[in-house]
């Protein structure tokens, strides 16, 4: 069975830094693409950053300039580096993966506090 498995969230205080790691059970070659997207409590999910097989990017607007997401297709990984924190990044983080005619996965969260 196939999936994604995230780490790295915790509390930091606001300003401070972050990376998040998600982990594919096989190749992420064959991925459309990933991403990040995040819930915060009583709102939806958003995306918050994706990476295509290509390594075309794109980013929330709140977050650019600020969050990076990157791919190592060696290790199987895809990161969020998450710099100048803020109050508003509070959330859970799902890690995403989109597949070619399948429904996409998604992995189980990890939780980002931020502290002002």
């Amino acid at each position: 069975q196939e999936q994604l498995v995230e780490s790295g969230g915790g509390l930091v205080q606001a300003g401070g830094s972050l990376r998040l790691s998600c982990a594919a059970s096989r190749t992420i070659f064959s991925f459309k693409a990933m991403g990040w997207y995040r819930q915060a409590p009583g709102k939806q999910r958003d995306l918050v950053a994706r990476i295509t097989g290509a390594g075309s990017t794109n980013y929330a607007d709140s977050v650019k300039g600020r969050f990076t997401i990157s791919r190592d297709n060696a290790k199987r990984t895809v990161y969020l580096q998450m710099n100048n924190l803020k109050f508003e990044d509070t959330a859970v983080y799902y890690c995403n993966a989109e597949l070619f005619g399948v429904q996409p996965l998604w992995g189980q969260g990890t939780q980002v506090t931020v502290s002002s």
